[in-house]
């Protein structure tokens, strides 16, 4: 019974391994047929490894098995159920060896311990062949043992194989010894750099799609704030110009001449925006935002002092302006419109605020961190990578109001005052 027992446990786990080795070869020629199929040369040279390629060196027991056919061994039933349960542990400890969370599971290393046992058993026991289990004993630890404490084990599982080796055969079997220390240290080797190579692979390919991932959300970002905000000054100066007409065609010729000029910036800025080298100013957003709210009869108020900023900072407000601005025209209903720009030696505050009702536009959305519509969340993330933040919502004087803050590296300051500016536009008559 313990034969058939044993015998059905190995058949298991034969096909157990067969299985996965299907599936794995299955994939690689997946991989193959497509990596011709679009003409290139496939990055994988072959298979993931598994305990397939640890299972040919069984066949250094075939001389014990040789010794039982033939009737040399004492207790021939003995030695047949031990050679038996340590082929069993060795496919078994092998075959989990090439998966990390399996490798390190206790019922691993409870396997490992017991084939040792079962190998010093049959050395002292029979001698001779026999004991050549001990480098097959170092494969299973080395394939299962990884880490600063394979070392030593190593060099026990050595001096036992010495010791049993010397014991049964004299010193002329040291070689055991040996051949055990190169095949725990050898397999170790060889298995850890396959899966060194295995984990570098896998993260340049995370690190490839998250390059993609992000490129791919910074051109939606650059896109959306580009045309939201173009589109919306193009359609308001439209509509004043259209206004205009009847009575002063001056005006209303220079409410075009605005439109083709923030048409043809718009195609610069989309070019430089694709190829990835778009640089934003804060002072050039103002005097946009000035142009645009004044077109759409909101009287722009600006108001500027504090330190003086990086081109990265000065970037990322401009976004703010923009995005704050075109919501105010589109959304809104003001009348007034204040943007304030103000902060210390740390920190910087831009405040963009405005009288209207709203019309449960994008910038309505209530008072919350980063809240809104694309544009907002694109601007919170952007603000929150350089260390800043981004309120937006309803002022409790009326009106809403989008307040950025970012903050200002010690190298960056100059160490002068800064000159503190206030310019208030007047509205404009249309």
């Amino acid at each position: 019974m313990t034969w058939m027992r044993g015998i059905r446990c190995q058949v298991r786990a034969w096909r157990t391994a067969r299985a996965r080795w299907r599936a794995d070869m299955a994939e690689f020629k997946v991989a193959q047929k497509e990596a011709r199929r679009r003409g290139e040369w496939p990055e994988h040279p072959g298979p993931p490894p598994t305990g397939f390629s640890l299972l040919p060196w069984l066949l250094m027991g075939l001389g014990s098995f040789s010794n039982l056919l033939q009737g040399k061994a004492d207790n021939p039933w003995i030695g047949g159920l031990g050679l038996l349960t340590f082929n069993s542990l060795y496919i078994y400890v092998v075959f989990r060896s090439f998966v990390k969370e399996k490798r390190e599971a206790v019922s691993t290393r409870v396997a490992l311990v017991v084939m040792g046992l079962v190998t010093c058993g049959l050395a002292l026991g029979y001698g001779g062949s026999w004991l050549y289990f001990f480098p097959l004993l170092g494969l299973a630890t080395g394939a299962c043992l990884r880490g600063p404490r394979l070392g030593q084990v190593g060099l026990a599982l050595t001096a036992l194989a010495a010791a049993v080796s010397i014991y049964r055969a004299g010193w002329d079997a040291i070689n055991v010894a040996y051949g055990t220390f190169l095949s725990t240290m050898v397999t170790a080797a060889i298995l850890s750099l396959s899966e060194a190579v295995s984990e570098l692979r896998a993260a340049r390919e995370e690190l490839a799609r998250r390059a993609v991932a992000e490129e791919r959300m910074r051109f939606s970002r650059d896109l959306h704030d580009l045309l939201g905000h173009t589109l919306s000054v193009i359609v308001v100066k439209s509509e004043a110009a259209r206004r205009l007409a009847p009575r002063d065609m001056e005006a209303a010729l220079g409410q075009i001449t605005d439109i083709e000029s923030v048409g043809r910036q718009a195609l610069t800025e989309i070019r430089e925006a694709v190829t990835g080298y778009r640089e934003g100013s804060l002072a050039t957003e103002l005097d946009r935002a000035r142009s645009a709210l004044s077109a759409a009869d909101i009287d722009p108020v600006v108001r500027q002092s504090g330190p003086p900023l990086t081109p990265q900072n000065e970037a990322l407000l401009g976004w703010v302006v923009r995005e704050a601005v075109t919501n105010v025209v589109r959304h809104s209903g003001a009348t007034r419109c204040e943007i304030t720009f103000d902060g210390v030696l740390d920190r910087v505050r831009l405040t963009v605020a405005d009288d209207g009702p709203g019309d449960g536009g994008e910038a309505t959305a209530g008072p919350a961190e980063g809240i809104g519509g694309t544009g907002l969340k694109g601007l919170t993330e952007r603000l929150a990578a350089a260390g800043g933040s981004l309120r937006a919502g309803p002022s409790p004087r009326g009106g809403f109001t989008v307040t950025a803050e970012l903050p200002v590296e010690q190298a960056e300051l100059n160490l002068e005052p800064a000159i503190a500016s206030e310019v208030a536009t007047a509205p404009r008559e249309p």
